[in-house]
C-alpha cells in the first residue's frame, strides 16, 4: 500500500497528465521516474494516427521540471510503430513531442520565461545551453502560433527592421486591431513585400481597408498593385521625420558656407533649437533660434517650413489638410532650398496618404512600438546567428502568443 501511494504522490508531483508512474529512482543526475502511457494501442508519433507495433525501443529519458535542486527525469522504453502515411515511426507519448527530449511542461516553461528574460537567464535557470532554448521556442512557436492569425485581417501595417549589418533587414506586417506580428520575411523591397500577398491570397486581401507605412517607394508600388482598395496612409512621423533631416542638412550647409565670417556664432551649436518642438525649447535654446533669425534668413525659413509642414497634419478636415499641403509645396519649391525642393516633390507625390492620416488619425504608432520590441529581443540575445531563430523569437514576444507555464496559483 505504501508503494502504490508514493506512485500516486510522484504522479500528482510530475502533474503530467496521460501518464502511469512504475517506480522511482536515485541517480546522480537527479530522480528517475519510470512511467508508460496508460493506452496499450500505439500511435504513429508524427500523424497521431493508430497503427501496429513494429518493435521496440531502448529506455530513453525526457527532461521534466526540477522540484528545488532535485532534477526530474521521466524514463520509459517507447514503441515504433508502422504508420501506413509516415512508415515506421516512434510511438507518440503523451507528456512529450515527437522527437524531443523534454516534456511540455518544461518546453512550455522555458518558452514564458525567453518571453520575460534573456537566453542566458534563461539558460542559467533551466540547467540548459543556448541552443537548446532556440530549438525549444521553435518548437513551441510552431506548434502554438495562431495558424488563422492572417484571417480577418483589416487594418494593418507594414514597416521594416535591420536585423544585421551591411543592410540586412526584415519586413513585418503587424495587425493594428490585435496589436501584433503576423508576417515577416527577409528583406525590404518589392519582393518581400509581394511573398506577404501570395501567402495572405486573393480573398483576404479583399478584405483590407488601411494599410500604414512609412514612404518607401516600394512598400507603395506593391500595395497599389496588389491590393488597390485599401487606403495607404502615412503618418506625421516619417513625414516629420524627412522635413528634420531637411532643416539639418541645410544648416550643415550653412555651417561651412558662413565658416570665419560673423554670422557663424549664429549657426554654432543651434542643431536641437531647431529641430525641437517649440514647446519644448529651453531659454538659452530660445535665444538660440532668435539669433538664427536675426543672421541667417535661409537656415531660419527652413525651420519655418519644418513648422509649417507639422502644423498642416494637424488638421483633421481633408481639404483643409490637402490645401495647406498644396501651399507648402509652392512655398518649398520656391525656398531655393535644395533639401526641401527634393522634400516638396516627395510631399505631392505622397499627399493622400498623408491626407489619409488627417482623415483616420491611423499611425504607425503600432509598428514603432513593435520594432522597438523586437529591437530589445535582439539586444538581449546580443543577435542572432540565423533568421529563422529571430522569427520564432519575435513571434513568441510580439506574436500574441498566451502560455500556461506550470506556476503554483495558474491554471
Amino acid at each position: 500500500m505504501a508503494r502504490v501511494g508514493v506512485e500516486k504522490l510522484l504522479e500528482r508531483l510530475l502533474g503530467v497528465k496521460g501518464l502511469r508512474v512504475r517506480g522511482a529512482r536515485f541517480e546522480p543526475r537527479g530522480v528517475v521516474v519510470e512511467v508508460q502511457p496508460p493506452r496499450r494501442k500505439s500511435r504513429c508519433g508524427v500523424s497521431g494516427r493508430s497503427c501496429p507495433r513494429y518493435d521496440s525501443c531502448p529506455p530513453r529519458l525526457w527532461r521534466h521540471l526540477a522540484l528545488g535542486r532535485t532534477a526530474f527525469w521521466l524514463s520509459y522504453a517507447p514503441r515504433r510503430a508502422e504508420c501506413r502515411r509516415c512508415g515506421v515511426r516512434v510511438e507518440q507519448v503523451p507528456w512529450a513531442e515527437h522527437d524531443s527530449h523534454f516534456t511540455r511542461e518544461f518546453e512550455e516553461m522555458v518558452a514564458w520565461l525567453a518571453q520575460r528574460m534573456d537566453k542566458s537567464a534563461t539558460c542559467r535557470l533551466m540547467a540548459i545551453n543556448w541552443r537548446t532554448v532556440g530549438t525549444i521556442v521553435e518548437r513551441v512557436v510552431a506548434q502554438r502560433l495562431d495558424a488563422h492569425r492572417l484571417d480577418e485581417l483589416y487594418l494593418i501595417g507594414v514597416d521594416e527592421v535591420s536585423h544585421r549589418r551591411y543592410h540586412q533587414y526584415l519586413s513585418v506586417v503587424v495587425d493594428h486591431l490585435q496589436s501584433r506580428v503576423v508576417w515577416m520575411g527577409e528583406g525590404k523591397g518589392e519582393e518581400t513585400l509581394n511573398g506577404f500577398f501570395d501567402e495572405l491570397g486573393a480573398e483576404r486581401t479583399r478584405q483590407l481597408t488601411h494599410v500604414t507605412q512609412d514612404l518607401s517607394a516600394d512598400f507603395s508600388k506593391v500595395v497599389k498593385q496588389r491590393a488597390p482598395q485599401a487606403v495607404q496612409v502615412f503618418d506625421r512621423f516619417h513625414a516629420q521625420k524627412l522635413a528634420n533631416e531637411a532643416v539639418d542638412e541645410v544648416r550643415r550647409e550653412e555651417v561651412r558656407r558662413v565658416a570665419g565670417t560673423e554670422a557663424a556664432p549664429g549657426v554654432k551649436k543651434s542643431r536641437w533649437a531647431l529641430l525641437k518642438n517649440p514647446w519644448n525649447l529651453t531659454l538659452r535654446q530660445e535665444q538660440k533660434l532668435d539669433e538664427v533669425q536675426r543672421l541667417n534668413r535661409r537656415l531660419y525659413r527652413a525651420y519655418l517650413l519644418k513648422e509649417s509642414l507639422a502644423r498642416g497634419m494637424d488638421y483633421r478636415q481633408a481639404a483643409r489638410a490637402s490645401e495647406h499641403l498644396d501651399s507648402w509645396c509652392q512655398w518649398a519649391r520656391r525656398s531655393k532650398l535644395k533639401p526641401f525642393v527634393r522634400l516638396s516633390k516627395t510631399v505631392r507625390r505622397h499627399k493622400q496618404g498623408i491626407v489619409a492620416y488627417t482623415q483616420t488619425g491611423l499611425s504607425n504608432g503600432v509598428e514603432a512600438g513593435l520594432n522597438n520590441k523586437i529591437r530589445l529581443v535582439m539586444r538581449r540575445a546580443y543577435g542572432f546567428r540565423n533568421t529563422a531563430a529571430l522569427k520564432a523569437m519575435v513571434f513568441l514576444c510580439c506574436g500574441g502568443l498566451l502560455l500556461n507555464p506550470p506556476l503554483p496559483g495558474l491554471a
